[in-house]
């Protein structure tokens, strides 16, 4: 049986993830055939984030595991979405615009990586300012 409390702070935190996703596409919706601009900005701050807690909490192990659980795989697991860039580039490949898709694969992943890199910076110096055992 797994711990109830992170199967709980999980589904609750993917829940609050994707309304809040969800309500970002619904307020910066994309127009056809452009860009996923929304997507690609909830991706970087969702990817700089989860790097910093990550960063974080390992450094800081003895933060609980069910709020670990509810915010990393949980909230900005739910809140990033990988499949809709998949998604996008297919379908931009197949209406033929190819100069867009490749833009937008090169720029989520440099901005996705690049954002991790900043995250986990970030959270090791929030982490050594706290006193934390590294």
């Amino acid at each position: 049986m797994p711990n109830w409390r992170a199967w709980l702070a999980v589904a609750a935190g993917g829940l609050v993830g994707t309304e809040v996703r969800y309500g970002l596409g619904l307020a910066f919706p994309d127009a056809p055939g452009a860009i996923p601009w929304a997507t690609l900005l909830i991706n970087v701050s969702g990817s700089f984030v989860l790097a910093a807690l990550t960063t974080f909490w390992i450094a800081r192990p003895h933060t609980a595991f069910w709020l670990r659980a509810g915010i990393g795989p949980g909230l900005l697991g739910s809140f990033t979405t990988f499949s809709a860039v998949v998604f996008a580039i297919d379908q931009m490949a197949r209406a033929g615009q190819h100069p867009a898709w490749i833009a937008y694969l090169a720029l989520s992943l440099i901005l996705g990586l690049g954002a991790a890199a900043a995250g986990w910076r970030t959270g090791k110096v929030l982490a050594d300012r706290k006193g934390a055992v590294t």
